[in-house]
């Protein structure tokens, strides 16, 4: 495993290497990491994983400075499952000059996260293109827990650039309860009751059928959810997997959750 400190370090060991598998992460890897990582090794010549907190992506300062950092654990996670390239720039590696790029985002895509977050998909947009610029990858592999993310991060990158956006499962824990850096800042009675959480929401989703009365019952399902877990709730709702529209129809639909625990903000999909 070779650690890429900066650009120069990256270019030098990319250089006539074909076929490359890109994870990015913000690091505090996890399994779900894991699986991605796992999934590039076996789809590509060469896998690099980059660990960089992007600044521009969190919308609150405190965020920014209390997102959990484990630099050497990450390190050895990725040596033993032999990862080729390990790609650690500092912020001017990545924010070089004055070289700005506009994102705007449509009308449309103004939904969850992005209306709840401002500036939070406009940055993470940025440094994909920027990451994908630098490294140049075949394929980008990232995780279905954040769907939303996912879709606008596929089609800002795959218009400008030949990196195809490789889909990866949600990896849960034997809670149910989706695998994210941000669950280190959880303590045990949090962690089991967002556990909870996600088993509600799973037997909720098997129990919805094609009727009316969807938007009732979700809205019935969002109190029920604030009452019993005493949590505050950015939004509930079934969208369609394709286009992210609101929708009354189960098939190619899921429930898109984001709350917050003790004032730390979770995501998911069901």
């Amino acid at each position: 495993m070779k650690i890429l400190l900066n650009n120069i370090d990256l270019n030098e060991a990319l250089f006539d290497n074909s076929n490359i598998g890109f994870v990015p992460t913000m690091g505090s890897l996890h399994d779900g990491h894991v699986s991605l990582i796992k999934k590039s090794l076996k789809l590509s010549n060469k896998t690099i994983v980059s660990i960089f907190v992007n600044p521009k992506q969190f919308n609150n300062k405190e965020d920014y400075k209390k997102y959990p950092r484990n630099i050497k654990k990450d390190l050895k996670i990725l040596e033993k499952l032999k990862v080729d390239f390990v790609y650690l720039p500092k912020i001017k590696d990545i924010y070089k000059g004055k070289n700005k790029i506009k994102i705007k985002l449509n009308k449309q895509d103004k939904i969850l996260c992005a209306k709840h977050r401002k500036g939070h998909f406009e940055g993470v947009i940025d440094v994909m293109t920027r990451l994908t610029k630098i490294v140049n990858p075949s394929k980008i592999f990232m995780g279905e827990k954040d769907l939303q993310q996912l879709l606008l991060v596929k089609r800002f990158v795959e218009k400008d650039f030949k990196s195809k956006i490789i889909y990866c499962k949600t990896i849960r824990d034997r809670n149910k309860l989706a695998l994210s850096s941000r669950n280190m800042l959880l303590n045990k009675n949090s962690l089991n009751k967002a556990g909870k959480i996600a088993k509600s929401l799973i037997i909720f989703k098997k129990k919805l059928s094609n009727n009316k009365n969807l938007k009732d019952l979700i809205f019935i399902k969002k109190n029920e959810l604030k009452k019993k877990y005493d949590i505050k709730i950015d939004y509930l709702e079934l969208r369609n997997t394709e286009n992210l529209k609101l929708t009354n129809k189960i098939k190619n639909a899921k429930i898109f959750i984001a709350y917050y625990i003790n004032k730390v903000r979770l995501i998911d999909n069901f």
